[in-house]
């Protein structure tokens, strides 16, 4: 028996962001239910055809979505939130997608980060819910995958456990307790799933845990081993490949012993912790291991010799026959191919590798595990010459920038005067009302600043053009926000399609892909740059815009610019030196443009950190060099404007109680923070520590297409309040508004300033 090669799950978008654009035709009625699961069906089927052609052996399906695939897991398992309506049927696509986006009656359910990565998805609510299999998609796909193309595939389901823990009940992640309460109930519905998937004839189920690697102690398995038990008494004739990801396993030695064929390792975001794991303990004679020795979450190319030393120590530790090759974890989280990158510089290119040239590798390596490195040594050698062309070119030896890091010790990263001392300069400079009303950034990018901004990047539109249409729908929007009364304005960012592409595409040893998207959210897709050399600045990023925006009004208007540590965390960074080098080099260059702004007049500068959290490390142990190099960086972006330059951050997402230490390290004179899809539930972190500078926790949520009324934002108002200070509180949305539409952006702002007045007043009756 011959080594073999497995994937854990394909990219959804297209190559051409097919599904994007099939999802937002869904919406826009311009599709019906029928037409949408026909060009649905073609792209599925596509997908698996090509997984099949590149070489993958054990092929994944079911790993497809029509948004998220934790959506997917409660709409299947009936766990549908009860103001979404009962159901006693497989959800249609306006049911489906009603708890995704909210309806005029519901807020939509939330939504929140993927462990540590830029990707989000839907926070299933244990509520008064009564399981019940409402629909065994992975039967149907397992089935589709069969009849149309003759693949045996292997449904990828996420685990009952991991599916409880990364739900909520009464607002708070389940315990331990919660879990071993509906894990019961929800266990029966998988064993009939396993069942029907049986007797279709599946031969290997994907059951992805990647809880797993949180767990530290022995009693937090007992969910977990009971519910593979379980698995196993049902079915005893499927085969489980038990998967995990992102991380090592704290209780590697317990978990290898669970009742399950395979155990998919990922050798990559592991720290080398699951490699010394098997070389100290060995691995079950009775199992596969599935070696995760691709990475699934960055894009470069494998050294092959390296990865070959592995594949050749791992067949000393197993047998061959007892050897899967395989990403880290799921290529949903790569761009599709570099096929379409016709514009890269040949360099760069060699270096690069997307979902399908990852899959290719592992082709590479399963041949070569089989027949020996002589059989691809014309593919050994290319990757070899590839990776060595990158490493020695220009890109990646700036002497100027090596010099500026050299002298980074020599330096100090503080703010000039401590923040009470700051403050009060800021007021008497700004003279803003008392809860100040501000937007994170961004305005809607309606069909027309799409429209324009592809004609121009196309040649179809002149320069002068294409800034004079810039500066109308600035102007435009700088007098909407004015009519509004809005009291701190923002440009509106026209001129970016993302907030870490567009600095990309300004500062050196960034490139800036053309088709290289990955999902975000939903339809959502995002193009991460590439870090792929040293980075430096070479002229003014967004000072021509502010600036031209601030000659608008009296009001100020912010500069904005992403922080060092989201650039990172929302690129696909460069592997040959450490992030944290990488993120210095980033602050450097952001620094000279934060005092470019400020001696171009703008008085409050906006440096946005949405995923300092997001990128926390799963493991505590790694937290605390995480934050600290968050810290410097954003300190050497921020530390060097005059006392009453007022600095703004934004971060996203809740579960800050952690970092509430951090949020304070950074100086910032005013953070906003997303609250409103997690129910106000960070404002606790705020009740058990005192925060002294200023605050904005987003009184509204822009992910939904729902207008919020006067009456809901008042009470998100009211309780922010009840443990922050009127003279600290800013009032604002959530994120940036871009993904809206203009007149639900209006209806909501509006709202929000007329909440804001009710209880300004209320505060004055108070105190008179």
């Amino acid at each position: 028996m011959a080594v073999i090669s497995s994937n854990l799950g394909y990219p959804r978008l297209g190559e051409h962001r097919e599904w994007k654009h099939l999802l937002e035709h869904y919406w826009q009625h311009k599709l019906t239910d029928a037409e949408f699961h026909v060009a649905a069906k073609k792209l599925r089927l596509a997908n698996l055809k090509k997984e099949r052609d590149l070489g993958v052996d054990l092929i994944p399906v079911a790993d497809n979505s029509d948004y998220d695939h934790v959506l997917d897991t409660l709409a299947a398992f009936g766990a549908v939130p009860t103001r979404f309506g009962h159901f006693d049927h497989a959800l249609n696509l306006s049911e489906y997608y009603a708890i995704a986006r909210g309806t005029k009656t519901a807020v939509a359910a939330e939504m929140t980060k993927w462990f540590n990565i830029n990707y989000h998805y839907i926070v299933p609510e244990f509520d008064d819910i009564n399981f019940k299999l409402l629909d065994n998609r992975w039967l149907r796909y397992y089935q589709e995958a069969k009849d149309a193309l003759n693949i045996d595939g292997k449904p990828v389901i996420l685990g009952p456990v991991s599916f409880l823990k990364l739900g909520k009940r009464h607002g708070a992640y389940l315990d331990d307790a919660a879990v071993a309460e509906l894990l019961p109930q929800l266990l029966p519905l998988y064993q009939q799933v396993f069942q029907e998937l049986a007797a279709a004839g599946a031969q290997w189920i994907q059951l992805d845990e990647p809880t797993l690697v949180k767990t530290t102690d022995s009693a937090e398995l007992v969910p977990y081993r009971t519910a593979l038990h379980r698995l196993h008494d049902a079915v005893p004739g499927l085969k489980i490949e038990l998967q995990t990801y992102f991380d090592s396993l704290d209780l590697y030695d317990e978990i290898i012993n669970f009742p399950v064929q395979a155990i998919g390792l990922d050798l990559i975001h592991d720290h080398g912790e699951n490699l010394a794991h098997l070389r100290q303990s060995g691995f079950p004679t009775d199992k596969i291991l599935a070696a995760g020795l691709i990475d699934g979450h960055n894009i470069w190319a494998s050294d092959l010799t390296q990865k070959f030393q592995l594949v050749q120590e791992l067949q000393q530790l197993v047998t061959s026959d007892r050897l899967w090759l395989q990403p880290a974890n799921s290529l949903l989280h790569v761009p599709i191919t570099t096929a379409n990158e016709t514009k890269a510089d040949p360099v760069l290119l060699g270096g690069l590798a997307f979902a399908d040239q990852k899959l290719q590798e592992l082709a590479v390596l399963t041949q070569a595990a089989n027949q020996g490195v002589a059989a691809v040594q014309g593919a050994f050698d290319r990757n070899q010459a590839n990776l060595t062309a990158l490493n020695a070119s220009t890109h990646r030896n700036n002497a100027a920038v090596r010099a500026a890091e050299a002298a980074l010790p020599t330096q100090t990263f503080e703010r000039q005067a401590p923040f009470a001392t700051r403050i009060k300069l800021q007021h008497d400079r700004l003279q803003l009302p008392l809860l100040p009303t501000t937007t994170i950034g961004s305005f809607p990018q309606s069909p027309t600043v799409r429209t324009k901004r592809a004609a121009w990047r196309k040649g179809k539109l002149a320069d002068k053009d294409y800034q004079a249409f810039l500066k109308a729908e600035t102007k435009r929007w700088i007098d909407l926000q004015t009519d509004l009364g809005l009291d701190v304005l923002v440009h509106g960012e026209f001129e970016r399609t993302d907030m870490v592409e567009y600095f990309g595409q300004k500062l050196t040893g960034f490139y800036a892909t053309q088709n290289g998207w990955v999902q975000s959210y939903g339809s959502r897709g995002v193009r991460p740059p590439v870090i792929f050399g040293d980075v430096a600045y070479t002229k003014p990023i967004t000072v021509a815009e502010s600036v031209y925006a601030q000659s608008l009004t009296d009001k100020p208007v912010k500069g904005m610019l992403t922080a060092p540590l989201t650039i990172i965390n929302w690129s696909f960074v460069r592997d040959d030196i450490s992030k944290a080098q990488v993120q210095n080099q980033i602050a450097l260059a952001l620094r000279q443009e934060v005092q470019n702004l400020e001696k171009a007049g703008i008085k409050i500068i906006q440096v946005d950190e949405p995923a300092l959290r997001e990128g926390l490390p799963l493991k505590q142990r790694h937290w605390q060099a995480y934050l600290d190099e968050a810290v410097y960086s954003f300190k050497i972006t921020t530390t060097g404007v005059a006392n009453d330059t007022q600095i703004h951050t934004h971060m996203c997402y809740s579960n800050f109680g952690d970092i509430i230490d951090t949020i304070k390290a950074l100086d910032a004179d005013v953070i906003s923070i997303e609250t409103s899809r997690s129910h106000g539930e960070i404002i606790s972190a705020f009740e058990q520590t005192g925060y002294d500078q200023e605050i904005g926790l987003g009184v509204y949520d822009i992910h939904s297409p729902r207008v919020p009324t006067v009456a809901e934002i008042e009470a998100n108002i009211q309780r922010a309040l009840r443990v922050i200070d009127p003279r600290q509180f800013w009032i604002n949305p959530d994120c940036g508004l871009k993904t809206r539409q203009e007149p639900e952006t209006l209806a909501a702002l509006k709202n929000m300033v007329a909440a804001r007045n009710a209880i300004q007043a209320q505060l004055s009756t108070a105190t008179h």
